[in-house]
């Protein structure tokens, strides 16, 4: 399905939090990747397609520094096909002994006008990337080279990323609060849903900082309803 500019934005708007109670009404419960943050907290939303890596335990007799070498390696081709305005996510199996990539991979990434990046083991050089208006998402720093505990393998099949399914092509989304997998059949009506329910909850949150409780306001009854229509108009919302 193709993702559109508008869903992009819509999506830009909604918080991870709004988007899971938006999932769970279509029976989906397990979408939020756990256990990760962005390095730096001032970069900007994540909002893509996925386009995977998958990685498994590493071998001595494969897994050395001369590997990098082969231009065929599957991390160095995910960094470098990974196309324009997707969210490269890795599988590091909840495993930050190692690093998944480090600060020149991220920034090649930035550079090529990717999205963001997440993993669920841990990024090198986070100094370097925490300075980048660059959303990477990861569980901890780590110093070590991937090679010491990661092979990479598969690129753009499905793979888990903390416990989470993820299938090329669907939708990231990722806050300061985490990252958000979005069925790509779905991005659209969800991204539709969760954008009308943050306008809603906008208007709510306005009245409970004037003192306002929540019976018949949050769910509303037909007079907040009715008071909700008469807030947005006046919004323009």
């Amino acid at each position: 399905m193709q993702f559109s500019e508008a869903t992009r934005e819509k999506l830009k708007t909604v918080s991870t939090a709004t988007l899971t109670t938006v999932l769970m009404k279509r029976g989906l419960r397990n979408v939020f990747i756990r256990g990760i943050h962005k390095i730096n907290p001032a970069a900007p939303r994540l909002v893509g397609p996925a386009f995977t890596l998958r990685y498994i335990p590493a071998r001595e007799d494969l897994d050395h520094v001369g590997a990098f070498n082969d231009r065929g390696h599957p991390q160095r081709r995910a960094v470098e096909e990974c196309p324009e305005g997707h969210v490269l996510v890795m599988d590091s199996r909840k495993d930050a002994s190692a690093a998944s990539a480090g600060g020149i991979l991220v920034t090649r990434l930035w550079m090529r006008g990717v999205a963001g990046v997440v993993t669920d083991g841990g990024f090198r050089d986070t100094p370097d990337i925490a300075k980048l208006p660059f959303p990477a998402y990861h569980s901890a720093p780590s110093a070590p080279t991937n090679l010491i505990r990661h092979h990479a393998l598969d690129i753009n099949q499905p793979i888990g990323c903390g416990d989470v399914p993820v299938y090329p092509g669907d939708v990231i989304v990722g806050d300061d609060e985490g990252v958000v997998v979005i069925p790509s059949a779905i991005a659209d009506e969800v991204a539709n849903e969760a954008f009308e329910q943050t306008v809603f909850e906008d208007f709510v949150e306005e009245r409970v900082k004037e003192g306002r409780g929540i019976f018949g306001l949050y769910p509303p009854g037909p007079e907040a309803q009715a008071e909700f229509l008469r807030w947005r108009q006046e919004k323009r919302r």
